[in-house]
């Protein structure tokens, strides 16, 4: 029996709406039938729920797909799945006959493994309609009949295997402990505090101050522009249960709350919790984590006057990271902002000093906070990095051999290699972060700094309002109202509560094409993120950075993947345009604005920045999540490359370092070109 036809319903349909919807999409044919399809998964993940890990799955599976559908005809490189067992499910295969012309079985058996699997998935978006035509559209371009379901991969058809591979996928996702079939919903899990609702001032709801607390909004947004709940649902707080690439059993532990299991890849141990009792030094490193918060908000003002050299010759090149809680007080500029990085005067490829590009220091952080929210186009964190690899994999001084060594590869082989790599990657960094959100449960800045505000101040017995729980005093950015204070209201109401200077908020803006809401002294119990208003924080907890955990991944493997831990040409850029409404949440930025890399690690520590200025994680959120990311990144990459290549001296493992083209006695033109 054709085994498509004991697909769940979902996917018959799903073929069938396919089948019957008009031709209005192309897309170009410049690129590897891969990249093609990548490219039709990255707007379909723009168009679907925000959702960071489920996307991770998505971008891991369609890579596994892609891959499986092109080793099978190489000589020397392994099946992932196909003939293997994956994490305790099996895909039997027998091997196909050889075909005439293996780069067409390759491009044909891709197309209908990836199609599958992205028709199955995308079944449930809220723009499956559109996800469909894409896809079905792309078949048609692609000159294959989308109405083939046969999966006889042993008949020597392309399609056939390209079908067999997708439903070995699909079915190995039915039980990788993701809950696709109930669409990743919460199985346990439960938050402990009472929603905050965000319009209203301060935090009277909030219990448990070192826990998540869920958001209340009037209208509730996703960043991809879909509706949410009005209270939010955490999201993915048990996916470190999801079956991973290469995370190791040896770095997994497993804790119980309530009677449940939590899945920790790399724990991290604790954040340091705040104690309303007494003073701490725990308690101390958690106020002053969140005060930083609130403090780099005051950088979110166009017009202060602060100039800042953004270009790689000032920024990036961070040369040691914070190894304890200590150290982020020298690592992060508390009043002024930045980090340790020193910068770099000269690029490597060019032989030139790096230009300085001046812009105002609040146009650098807004823009900043808004491209690394969800990527500028909201293919989510992960799938933002696949656009990076995009940009990379398309300039023209990339030379496309693995690890930079051995043969130049054509298009499909380097796609279909880097895109398994990265999408492992990118999925491992999912389940560490993610495991990591649901067993510590943290707290987010809005609910912290309003709670603690709520309490008072933690700086001084003598002064009003004393409370070990509250919040520090800091002059100028942080400080008590007093009788002549402006704030202090017409019956004195707001004497001695605290009051915060950061971004103005949303009040502040009527019209988001002309308005800047600037920077100035607001009630702390105002302060909100800088976010749009149906969104204000992602729905999950922040301990620890997602952003961080994803990025620092994906730049240890685009630099094991090239081979350099530069971009191409030593620089990577990304360019706004004054006035163009990019930021959506206020008018600008005021003048162009160049973001620009150096290296990938230099991208990755900027996307965890962006984050601070953005009001969504404090710094021991971040610092964890980039260690965890960097050790994702390189086991991901050293498992992924034993899967490409056989070294026969290295009893059937590839070493990279060997792969050289000016060593031929081992190169040989063949251990490192299949």
């Amino acid at each position: 029996m054709n085994i498509f036809l004991l697909r769940m319903p979902r996917l018959l349909l799903s073929l069938l709406v396919c089948l019957f919807l008009p031709s209005t999409f192309l897309l170009s044919q410049e690129h590897s039938v891969a990249r093609q399809w990548n490219d039709a998964l990255l707007q379909s993940i723009r168009e679907d729920f925000a959702r960071p890990p489920v996307q991770a799955r998505n971008l891991f599976h369609t890579s596994m797909a892609m891959y499986d559908a092109w080793s099978v005809y190489d000589s020397q490189a392994q099946t992932y799945l196909l003939g293997k067992t994956v994490n305790g499910y099996t895909c039997p295969f027998k091997g196909v006959p050889p075909v005439a012309d293996v780069e067409a079985a390759r491009r044909e058996a891709i197309s209908y493994a990836v199609c599958r699997v992205m028709s199955t998935r995308f079944f449930v978006s809220p723009k499956a309609m559109g996800a469909t035509l894409r896809f079905r559209e792309l078949m048609q371009k692609l000159g294959y009949d989308f109405r083939n379901r046969s999966t006889d991969y042993e008949s020597g058809a392309p399609a056939a295997l390209g079908n067999y591979i997708a439903e070995c996928i699909l079915q190995m996702g039915q039980r990788d402990g993701s809950n696709e079939q109930n669409n990743h919903a919460i199985k346990d899990y439960k938050p402990v505090n009472s929603p905050l609702i965000v319009v209203n001032a301060g935090d009277p709801t909030l219990m448990y101050p070192n826990r998540w607390q869920p958001l209340k909004l009037p209208v509730a947004i996703d960043q991809n522009g879909n509706p949410m709940p009005a209270v939010q649902v955490f999201q993915s707080p048990e996916w470190g249960k999801v079956r991973p690439f290469a995370l190791d059993d040896a770095d997994l532990k497993i804790y119980q709350r309530n009677q449940i299991d939590y899945w920790v890849y790399h724990d991290p141990g604790p954040f340091p919790l705040l104690d309303t009792l007494q003073s701490t030094p725990e308690s101390e490193e958690y106020k002053w984590n969140f005060a930083l918060v609130s403090a780099w908000s005051a950088h979110l003002d166009p017009s202060d006057g602060v100039m800042w050299d953004i270009s790689p010759k000032s920024m990036g090149n961070v040369q040691k990271y914070p190894e304890n809680l200590a150290e982020l007080h020298q690592f992060y500029d508390f009043e002024t902002g930045k980090d340790a990085g020193i910068g770099r005067d000269t690029n490597p490829y060019t032989h030139q000093p790096y230009a300085a590009q001046m812009v105002p220091r609040g146009d650098y952080t807004r823009v900043l906070a808004q491209f690394w929210a969800d990527g500028p186009k909201s293919e989510t964190p992960p799938g933002h990095w696949f656009a990076i690899l995009h940009h990379v994999s398309d300039h023209p001084a990339l030379i496309k051999k693995f690890n930079g060594k051995g043969p130049l590869l054509n298009d499909l082989e380097w796609d279909v290699k880097t895109y398994f790599a990265l999408g492992g990657a990118v999925h491992d960094a999912a389940i560490a972060a993610w495991g990591i959100k649901g067993w510590y449960d943290g707290v987010r800045p809005i609910s912290a700094l309003r709670y603690m505000a709520g309490r008072g101040q933690s700086s001084d017995k003598k002064l009003p309002r004393y409370d070990p729980g509250g919040i520090p005093l800091k002059p100028g950015l942080i400080e008590l109202v007093k009788a002549n204070d402006p704030l202090v209201g017409p019956k004195k109401e707001n004497l001695h509560k605290i009051k915060v200077k950061a971004w103005r908020g949303y009040g502040a803006v009527k019209d988001t094409t002309n308005d800047v809401a600037g920077v100035g002294w607001i009630l702390a119990d105002n302060w909100t993120a800088y976010q749009l208003k149906t969104f204000v924080t992602p729905p999950f907890g922040g301990y620890i950075s997602g952003h961080s955990t994803y990025s620092r991944a994906a730049a240890e493997m685009l630099t094991l993947l090239t081979g350099d831990a530069f971009f191409p040409g030593g620089m990577g850029e990304f360019k706004v345009q004054a006035n163009s409404n990019f930021l959506r949440l206020e008018k600008g930025p005021s003048v162009d604005v160049n973001l620009q890399w150096a290296t990938y690690r230099d991208a990755s520590d900027q996307t965890s920045l962006s984050r601070i200025w953005g009001g969504i994680h404090p710094p021991f959120d971040d610092i964890p999540g980039r260690m965890i990311g960097a050790k994702v990144g390189v086991g991901a990459f050293e498992l992924a490359r034993t899967y490409f290549y056989v070294d026969k001296d290295k009893d059937g493992h590839f070493s990279y370092e060997d792969c050289d083209d000016n060593n031929p006695a081992v190169f040989e033109g063949k251990d490192c070109d299949k």
